[in-house]
Parts: structure tokens; C-alpha cells; sequence
């Protein structure tokens, strides 16, 4: 079996729209009643998945689910004509386009019996986003049937768990056993912590990881105070290296004791903040970046076209390829609706090692297949979104046939029906 990792990147979906539902996601808020474009952004995130085929890696995809979500709102003994519209906006979110906070993954070389493991994040913290499960269990368990994954429910509510967002890997290589990084909130501050401690554990206990492998770190406070709402805003980790601020974790210290104790392969990139001070780096999203191993064994910095318009950020980065270090190369991608919303390349996508030989093959494409999703996309998907629209029942036809079309197309015909 080859273990490779596979970037699967969710789908922007035919509703996405600038509600504002996110309080602590600064740009979400910031942009909160802005005419949103689905069908660029749909195609924005297409062109990203042609860059990362571009370079040599393997990609999968990830369905947007149906909206309205029809069964959240019976759940809730309304509909979605009689709804409040601040549920009709939550019923209507395309968040789920944020594929790193579909599950939390670990590789079969670090669980206990073998098999690469996936959680689902149960996202209670946000109204809007508390809704995906269900489905991104459905559809998690048909993209991964083969008995090389044991795929988990969610743990259950009030502990807040955020997926692959807050949590990182490092290894010598992917298919090597490695060390599992899960980062949690604490209490305090403007914001809320999003990820719990006790979610963590309960996953790391699921997956059958070493405790001697798997370190809990402390987000640290500033870092959610300045709008950090998940770790990957601020550390992104792949194969042997991590990347991060300075100003990342609560425990700078114990983190790097803990590193040179259980990884002393690692190596550990650090952006000091008198160089990217800590609102720099979350307004140029540096470190939501897609960090990648190329077919040659060198490192790939997949980074959104807003961290070229930071000028510290701009000097770093060129800094950062001309010297000897791991990450050798820049890509950048434009995914502006995507990071008006909050979120970047990283948020993007769920990481996944694993042979592609077990994965469902609907859910892995090429470039043939990708021009197939955006004869689609354009089509179909709404070309712009008013949030004074969000009610209107035409949009929502054309968002729920819209969807259809997409899984006609793919042939996961299950998920129509579910």
C-alpha cells in the first residue's frame, strides 16, 4: 500500500453569500451584507485544485451539501418560508466549502489498529455551522468505505470540536509513524474558543493514538483575541516541518521542550512578530497555506494572493524561498470570495494520507473531470447573492437544482436522495 497525501477540497457551494455568521472571524464580519458571487468563488476554487494537480499532487473533493438544510429547520418545528431569517441565513450557509473543518484525520501509521481514522467535527460553537454533520458523515462514509478507514461520529455537544483546522501532523515523511498536534482553545477574551480540550481527547482516544505521540497545546489567547478562530491561521504543519508565529501558542516554550523530546527530526519555522506582527499574519493569511511536499522531495507554500499585499509579509516569503531551507517554492492562488468569507487555500481542504486506491473514485479528480465540475458551476450556480435575496424562493430553487446537477454529474446520486 502507497500512502500519499490527498488534499480533498470542499466544493464552494451554489448558496455561498456574505451573511456575517461568524463572530470572531474578522473578515466574515467585516464583509457581513456584501453581494456575494457563488459562481466565481465556485470557479476560484476549482482554479486552486488545477494548481495543486499542476504540482504533482493528488486531489479529491468534497460535495457542498444541501441547502436549505430542510431538516435542520423541521428539526426546529419551522420551514424555510416561515423561518426567521436569521435561520433562514444559518439554514442557507455554505460553510461547509471549509473542508478542514469536516473531520479531524489521522493516518494508519499512527492509530492503533492500522487504519487511517476520521472523526467529523461536530461545530457546535457556530449556529450555522453546528447543521454539517449529518451530512459530512454521509458523505464521509461513502468517500472512505474501504475497510482502510474507520470513519466516527461526532463527539457529542457541549465540547466543541473544529476538525482538521485544529489539529496538525508531523512525520519524516507521510507514510511514516508520526506525532499528532491538537490545539484547543481556553476561555477569555472577545471570541470564543472554538475547540475544546476534552473534544480533543475524546478523539485521540477514538483513533487509537500513542499518548506518548500526541501532545494537547494551548492556542494561544492573543492569537484568538486578534481574530485567530482556528489554529491554522496561525500554524500550518507538513511532514517534518512546522510553521508558525511566534505569538501561535500559549506555551511557546513547553511546545518547543515537547518538539526536541519527541521529534528531533522536526524542524521548526518560526516567524518572530517584530518581523509579521500577529495582525499582519492573520490579515495576509500566511500561514492558512496549503504547506506541501512535491514529487521531489521539496516543500510548497500554497499561500492566497492577499499575503503578496502585506508589504512584511511580501519580504518574508521572498526571503523565505531564497534561502536553504525546507519550503523551496511559492504558489499563489486567488481566492478572494473564499477568504471574504474567512476563509484560505488551507481552510480549503481536508488532508488525508492514505493509498488512492482505497478512496471511493468519485471523489478523486483530474483535470478532465475538473472541467466537467465548472461547465457545471458555470451553468448553474447563481452568478450573485444579495442577502436580500436570501429568502426568495427562485434563489432557492436554483440552488437546490443546482447541487442536483452537480451530483448527477459526479454520480454520487446517493447524496441527492439521502
Amino acid at each position: 500500500m502507497t500512502l500519499v497525501e490527498i488534499n480533498f477540497d470542499g466544493i464552494i457551494g451554489p448558496s455561498h453569500n456574505f451573511a456575517g455568521l461568524s463572530p470572531g472571524n474578522l473578515a466574515a464580519t467585516r464583509n457581513a451584507g456584501r453581494i456575494a458571487h457563488p459562481r466565481r468563488a465556485a470557479l476560484e476554487g476549482i482554479a486552486k485544485m488545477r494548481a495543486t494537480l499542476a504540482l504533482g499532487l493528488v486531489q479529491g473533493i468534497l460535495p457542498p451539501p444541501p441547502r436549505p438544510n430542510h431538516r435542520w429547520l423541521a428539526s426546529l418545528s419551522t420551514d424555510y418560508a416561515r423561518a426567521a431569517p436569521h435561520l433562514r441565513a444559518q439554514a442557507l450557509s455554505a460553510s461547509a466549502m471549509w473542508a478542514a473543518n469536516a473531520a479531524t484525520v489521522s493516518p494508519a501509521p499512527d492509530s492503533g489498529d492500522g487504519r487511517c481514522h476520521l472523526t467529523v467535527a461536530n461545530l457546535v460553537t457556530m449556529p450555522h455551522r453546528s447543521h454539517e454533520w449529518p451530512d459530512t458523515l454521509a458523505m464521509l462514509e461513502l468517500a472512505f468505505a474501504d475497510p482502510a478507514f474507520a470513519v466516527h461520529g461526532p463527539v457529542p455537544p457541549p465540547f466543541g470540536d473544529e476538525g482538521a483546522a485544529n489539529h496538525m501532523r508531523l512525520a519524516p515523511s507521510h507514510g511514516a509513524p508520526g506525532i499528532e498536534l491538537f490545539v484547543h482553545g481556553a476561555g477569555g477574551g472577545p471570541f470564543p474558543a472554538r475547540q475544546h480540550r476534552a473534544a480533543s481527547e475524546a478523539v485521540a482516544h477514538a483513533h487509537g493514538l500513542d499518548p506518548a505521540r500526541t501532545l494537547f497545546v494551548q492556542q494561544s489567547t492573543a492569537a484568538i483575541a486578534a481574530g485567530a478562530f482556528h489554529n491554522d491561521v496561525v500554524a500550518v504543519a507538513n511532514a517534518h516541518v512546522l510553521f508558525a508565529h511566534e505569538q501561535a501558542f500559549e506555551d511557546r516554550a513547553g511546545l518547543h521542550a515537547d518538539l526536541a523530546r519527541l521529534a528531533p527530526w522536526a524542524e521548526l519555522i518560526e516567524i518572530a512578530a517584530d518581523r509579521v506582527s500577529l495582525d499582519e499574519a492573520i490579515a495576509s493569511y500566511l500561514f492558512n497555506a496549503q504547506l506541501v511536499t512535491l514529487p521531489d522531495g521539496t516543500m510548497a507554500l500554497i499561500v492566497p494572493g492577499e499575503a503578496r499585499e502585506v508589504p512584511s509579509v511580501c519580504a518574508y516569503l521572498d526571503a523565505l524561498v531564497a534561502g536553504n531551507g525546507p519550503i523551496r517554492r511559492i504558489e499563489m492562488v486567488d481566492v478572494r470570495q473564499s477568504m471574504a468569507n474567512g476563509g484560505g487555500p488551507a481552510c480549503l481542504r481536508l488532508r488525508v494520507v492514505a493509498d488512492p486506491a482505497t478512496v471511493d473514485p468519485r471523489f478523486l479528480v483530474d483535470a478532465a473531470r475538473l472541467d466537467e465540475i465548472a461547465a457545471v458551476i458555470e451553468a448553474h450556480w447563481p452568478e450573485a447573492i444579495a442577502i436580500t435575496r436570501i429568502g426568495d424562493p427562485a434563489l432557492v430553487a436554483r440552488i437546490e437544482e443546482a447541487r442536483r446537477k452537480l451530483l448527477e454529474t459526479l454520480g454520487i446520486v446517493e447524496l441527492i436522495y439521502r
